[in-house]
Parts: structure tokens; C-alpha cells; sequence
């Protein structure tokens, strides 16, 4: 297939609620829809991910912006794809920039699956027709506030509890929740908020039976990660350690975690997820998909990845009126009794709303062979 042209819309949303972690808090999402069209006019659609400051990786939502038309959607155009895992190979000499690199190579899977006529998740050898989700809390201003939001969660049915913790809302808060819901599946994300200093409480950790501690170290380690995994009982995960299959190869082998979290955007696309994943299978390493507080788009994607087999443990692909008071997507992504039935129709399976895109969108920049090349 060609790709003859790219449009980048710029899009601002607000959160329903403001959402709070170690980097800070969170209010107006700003990111990228990708749209890119083929020789027949057909659309497929991605999503980039990065915040508009560098909290979670050193990528914003203008350096998105920069390499994507600067260098990432000029390889996209010189020459025909015939599959998706092409583009990670023609995207291979621009170093890093993962988030601006997956929210093009989506588009590409979502086109290429809709040229199929085929579901994205079958083009990508998922196997369920549904998956179980959970349900990602940020730091709350006391630990009833928290037990309160949990008990809502719970009620809806929702498979799992991530709470956002930092050092002084922690184990207090986690051992309240313990006390209130002793049997729910409950894990703690840190976002690196902790060094081997802090090694006390994170061991007092292990008396609450949490599920995981996701990425309690430096968002580079994997070293002092499996110092710490030695002489913790609770499963690490790690999330911002991981940009690659490398990555996760040699975290695995130096023990530094049990479970990994792939996050689509974070790994530089689907391609290399899958990469991840089916290694992580071989080793017998639980893997989960994470979210970055994406719109209905980035969410299809997400359900897509989570089909394959080794997704075992629940997401964080919420529904969208969780985040959104208006998605942009038909139907929005909805979670019944903890459970997203995965869409069969082609491509990622939803329908992209154009009325309630252009009223979120600030600005629109096309890239096409003509302008590329003028």
C-alpha cells in the first residue's frame, strides 16, 4: 500500500477529574490523532501518547510534532508498505523518539487491517474475544478518599486496583484499602518515585498481597531493580525500564522483575510489542497492557495488543466515560462487569466521531508527497 498522505490533528481534551502520580498532576490531555490515507482514500487512525512536558519519558507532545514530520512521515511516504512491520525496520536510523514512532506505525496497522477487511486484533494473532480490565487511581488526598473511589470501582466490576503511590502515600493508605477490600486484586504503581534508600517501606509492601509494585526504581534501571527483587516476595513490574525487546531480555535474565507492563507507545509501536510479548511467553513472564490516559483511539489499539495470548493479567483500558465526558470514537469503549468485548469490525473496530474530533482539535498540519518533497 502508499501512503499518500498524513494528518496530524492536534488535540486538547479535559479529564473528567484531574488525575494525580508521582510526576505530577494531570488535567487537559494534549496529544496527536494520526490520520494517514492510502492510494484509495481509505483512513486508518493512531494516537501519540507523550505528555506535553517530559514527566514520563524525555518526549513531548512538540517533539512528537517535530519528528514525525521531520523525519519519521518523509520515510512513511518515500515508498509502498506491504505490512506494518515494515515501518519499525524504515524508522530503525532515528534513535529513540518511540512515542512519535508508534503513533505513526498504528495508523499504518489500523489502514492495513481495514484493507484486510479483517479486525486490527486478528491481523495481530489475538485469540480473545474479550478481555478483562482494571482500573488505573491516582494519588488521593487521604486515605478515605481513596477506600471511597476504590469502593466505586469495585462495585462496577472492574478485575483490578492500581493505586498511584509516592513516598508518604503509601503503605498507610494501601494498608487502609487491605483493610477494607482484603480480597481484591490490588497493585501499587510508584512511577520511579523510589531508590534502594526507601528499601524498609517497600518491604513493609509485601504484607498488604498486592498483585505487583510496578516500577518502583529509576525509569533507566533494571540493575537496582533486581537487587530489589531479590529480597521482595511482591512481583515487580516494570514499565519505564522497558523501551524494547532488548530491554526486556536482559531485565528478565538479571531477574529484575516478574511481570512486565507493555505499553504500545513507550516500546515504539505494536510491532515491537508483539516482539516483547511473545518473548516474555517463551520465559513464562506475565505481561499486561498499561495505559497513558489515551482517547478512544489509543484505547482500540490497546484492546487490540491485549487479545494475544500472554496478556493474562488485567489492563488498564478503562472505559472511556472513566476519563471522557465525550470520546472520540463510536461506540466508546465500554467495560461491562470488568469485561471490553472486543469489536469485530476492520481496522481497530471503531468508528473516529469527525464532529467531536474537529471540536477537540486546535490545529491541523497534512503531509503529503507534494509539500514533503517541496
Amino acid at each position: 500500500m502508499s501512503v499518500r498522505k498524513v494528518i496530524l490533528h492536534h488535540m486538547v481534551m479535559t479529564l473528567k477529574n484531574p488525575f494525580t502520580t508521582s510526576f505530577g498532576t494531570f488535567l487537559d490531555k494534549e496529544f496527536f490523532v494520526i490520520e494517514m490515507e492510502d492510494e484509495t482514500g481509505a483512513s486508518g487512525f493512531g494516537e501519540s501518547v507523550a505528555f506535553s512536558s517530559p514527566w514520563y519519558s524525555e518526549e513531548t507532545v512538540e517533539t512528537n510534532k517535530h519528528i514525525m514530520g521531520q523525519f519519521l512521515i518523509p520515510l512513511l511516504l518515500e515508498s509502498p508498505i506491504e505490512h506494518p512491520d515494515e515501518v519499525s525496520i524504515r524508522f530503525k536510523p532515528i534513535r529513540r523518539n518511540n512515542m512519535a514512532k508508534s503513533a505513526l506505525e498504528n495508523a499504518v496497522w489500523d489502514l492495513y487491517a481495514k484493507r484486510n477487511n479483517n479486525p486490527l486484533y486478528k491481523e495481530l494473532g489475538g485469540v480473545k474475544q474479550q478481555i478483562d480490565v482494571g482500573i488505573s487511581i491516582g494519588i488521593q488526598p487521604t486515605a478515605k478518599d481513596l477506600v471511597h473511589v476504590i469502593e466505586e470501582f469495585v462495585n462496577e466490576g472492574y478485575k483490578r486496583m492500581k493505586v498511584k503511590i509516592k513516598p508518604g502515600a503509601d503503605y498507610e493508605m494501601l494498608k487502609e484499602v487491605r483493610r477494607h477490600f482484603p480480597d481484591i486484586l490490588l497493585m501499587a504503581d510508584a512511577n520511579s518515585a523510589y531508590t534502594l534508600d526507601d528499601l524498609d517501606t517497600l518491604k513493609k509492601l509485601d504484607e498488604l498481597n498486592l498483585m505487583m509494585i510496578e516500577q518502583p526504581l529509576a525509569h533507566d534501571d533494571i540493575i537496582d531493580h533486581a537487587k530489589l527483587q531479590s529480597v521482595l516476595a511482591t512481583p515487580i513490574c516494570l514499565d519505564e525500564s522497558i523501551h524494547s525487546i532488548e530491554d526486556a531480555r536482559k531485565a528478565i535474565e538479571l531477574g529484575s522483575c516478574k511481570i512486565i507492563n507493555i505499553k504500545i507507545g513507550r516500546v515504539g509501536g505494536i510491532t515491537e510489542s508483539k516482539k516483547i510479548h511473545d518473548y516474555c511467553s517463551q520465559q513464562g513472564i506475565a505481561v499486561w497492557c498499561g495505559g497513558m490516559l489515551e482517547s478512544g483511539i489509543g484505547r482500540a489499539h490497546n484492546i487490540a495488543l491485549t487479545t494475544l495470548p500472554q496478556f493474562i493479567l488485567p489492563g488498564d483500558t478503562a472505559s472511556s466515560s472513566r476519563y471522557w465526558e465525550k470520546d472520540i470514537i463510536e461506540p466508546e469503549v465500554f467495560v461491562e462487569k470488568g469485561v471490553i468485548h472486543v469489536p469485530n469490525k476492520p481496522g481497530i473496530g471503531y468508528d473516529v466521531n469527525r464532529q467531536v474530533l474537529e471540536s477537540f482539535r486546535v490545529d491541523k498540519t497534512v503531509f503529503s508527497k507534494k509539500n514533503i518533497l517541496a
